[in-house]
């Protein structure tokens, strides 16, 4: 085995409950060489292949949050729907995605946090405000775009 032959020392740390891009990310990560982790509280199927493991942690409240918290750096891409997730991962370094391809920055998590709670208060008090939009094709489209430029930027160093 050579240096190239080795994985990248970046990685893809999955938050996979209800991640609609999980195939995409496999086909970024073979293209880059980059490792990808999915992280669940339930065992379901990834394909067979050195650069894709499975990490299923305990149906704990939040317990593939703290895993994928804890093991985020600056060597990392998250991709995550999660606001709360993304600010933690944000603050120890990483780079974070959300299913659609936006990124997550330390100048936009703010304001997704606060209306995030907004929202939370709305429905709270009994407003039907409906939930994000469906996920499409150009969602899937901009995922894939976004993934791989967060990756040639981070090989670039």
């Amino acid at each position: 085995m050579t240096m190239t032959d080795l994985p990248s020392p970046l990685r893809i740390l999955v938050d996979a409950d209800a991640c609609p891009v999980k195939d995409e990310i496999y086909k970024v990560a073979w293209r880059h060489a980059v490792p990808v982790t999915i992280v669940a509280n339930s065992h379901f199927r990834i394909p067979v292949h050195p650069l894709i493991s499975r990490v299923v942690v305990s149906d704990g409240f939040d317990a593939a949050d703290d895993w994928i918290a804890e093991q985020s750096d600056a060597k990392a891409v998250v991709i995550t729907a999660d606001i709360l997730l993304a600010d933690r991962c944000l603050k120890a370094g990483a780079t974070v995605l959300a299913n659609t391809g936006k990124p997550f920055t330390t100048s936009s998590i703010g304001g997704a946090i606060a209306t995030r709670a907004i929202m939370a208060d709305l429905r709270a008090g009994g407003d039907v405000i409906g939930g994000p939009a469906p996920f499409s094709k150009s969602d899937r489209s901009s995922f894939l775009s976004a993934l791989d430029a967060a990756l040639v930027r981070l090989k670039r160093g």
